[in-house]
């Protein structure tokens, strides 16, 4: 997939769809059209009985545990039913490219990645719920996954939950080896190169990761793309992005046991037994990770084990706390539902203290920071997660984002790296295909 692949040409064509149903304004202060479709009415009183349809992306994302409190609180609160479908991360966008326009067959409310969430906001797909900001949590919710979701001043998708990208290790393999755990980003290589010369361990980043490897860049002081007030354009190229890979590099081919065609979707690489040859002493996953690392039961459950694993926040260039890429994902209500006083009444649900805290029992962090102590409480690797999260970056908030993701750009880019390629003319290479996509 290297340059349009057919779910970026169905997205192309919803995208014509979307702007043909609803005005726009032009803006000179915004990177994106603004939409003007008329706001959702704000309702004073739960609304009448309606069946509405929520799409929920990843296949355990959000646990089971918290669709049934949905379903069970919906139904109680609205009379109506709620249906939640799940969408793999794989399908995301063209699911929502082909359905979301659709008003006989959209989901009335629907999770989008907090990279994804402008492609979809700019061409119209959500509705503008301005007007249900500060019933939601207003200022409480986190500002960066507020602007992934808003076009000018209007808000049309708001947080779902982060997750802060931590490294995860092996303490008793740090131990056998004679290492410390790393305080700067080039202790993260010197250390794991230590471990994997000595065969007993290294860093599991696969090539193919930008997600986890991004850190390197945004850690130097470089982005993926710049916007200079009327365009968006690729920035691999500054210095700051290629002094950040040409470390990632000397990381990959100095210390990482994983491949260069590998991705991000291994989270439980420090495990036993789960990587042939060398086995990974450290890997960055997402904080809810948690939930499957440890030593392995009967049933193929995991027991968090204090005495063997641990973790730490990625530290920066000099220290502190690197910039990480935030997981996470934004939510909103379809601007082709039928059913919208349901749908908000199931984003009252969504927000409310008691689904808040149930999303931070599960390692998900939660959307109100007015509830971050009570993320930090629930559990112990939270208070790292959190660290990592105060200094986290999202993508660019460019029209073109999520054809980008979907032709995989960042991907091949960064498996060209890690195969020894030379990064500054990679960097220009890439930054070109960038640009055909970036500004949709």
């Amino acid at each position: 997939m290297k340059k349009m692949t057919q779910g970026a040409v169905a997205f192309a064509a919803a995208s014509a769809i979307v702007l043909a149903g609803c005005s726009s304004s032009g803006s000179d202060d915004d990177a994106t059209t603004e939409p003007t479709g008329s706001a959702a009415p704000s309702t004073e009183e739960t609304s009448a009985a309606e069946d509405i349809t929520l799409w929920l992306m990843g296949e355990q994302d959000t646990p089971e545990a918290l669709v049934d409190y949905l379903k069970e609180t919906y139904t109680a609160e609205n009379g109506g039913t709620l249906t939640v479908e799940r969408i793999g991360w794989g399908d995301a966008i063209t699911s929502l490219t082909t359905a979301l326009p659709d008003k006989e067959n959209t989901p009335d409310v629907a999770e989008v990645g907090n990279t994804q969430s402008s492609t979809f906001t700019t061409v119209g797909a959500y509705l503008d719920i301005t007007d249900m900001y500060e019933e939601l949590g207003g200022d409480s919710l986190l500002p960066g996954f507020v602007d992934a979701g808003k076009v000018g001043e209007q808000n049309f998708t708001l947080p779902y939950y982060f997750g802060s990208r931590l490294a995860w290790y092996r303490k008793d393999i740090y131990a056998a080896g004679g290492v410390e755990v790393p305080t700067t980003l080039a202790e993260v290589t010197t250390v794991n190169a230590d471990l994997k010369e000595q065969g007993i361990g290294g860093f599991y980043m696969g090539g193919r990761d930008w997600r986890n490897g991004v850190s390197w860049i945004f850690a130097n002081g470089g982005d993926l793309a710049t916007y200079d007030g009327s365009a968006w354009a690729g920035a691999l190229s500054t210095p700051e992005a290629i002094e950040g890979m040409t470390q990632w590099q000397e990381l990959f081919t100095t210390a990482s046991v994983a491949k260069s065609t590998d991705t991000d979707e291994i989270y439980q690489a420090i495990n036993d037994d789960m990587l042939a040859g060398t086995p990974a002493a450290t890997e960055m996953a997402p904080s809810w990770a948690a939930c499957c690392l440890g030593d392995v039961n009967d049933d193929e459950t995991f027991t968090w084990n204090d005495e063997k694993f641990g973790y730490f926040a990625l530290p920066g260039a000099d220290g502190g706390f690197a910039p990480v890429f935030a997981g996470g994902s934004n939510i909103g209500i379809s601007a082709a539902s039928q059913h919208v006083e349901g749908a908000k009444d199931l984003m009252r649900i969504i927000f409310s203290e008691d689904y808040q805290l149930m999303l931070s029992e599960n390692g998900l962090g939660p959307a109100n920071l007015d509830y971050s102590d009570a993320y930090v409480e629930l559990a112990p690797q939270n208070q790292a997660a959190l660290d990592a999260a105060s200094n986290a970056k999202l993508t660019p908030a460019a029209p073109g984002w999520a054809a980008i993701e979907e032709a995989q750009i960042l991907e091949d880019y960064f498996q060209a790296v890690s195969e020894g390629g030379d990064v500054t003319k990679l960097a220009a290479e890439y930054d070109a295909k960038l640009n055909e996509l970036i500004n949709g």
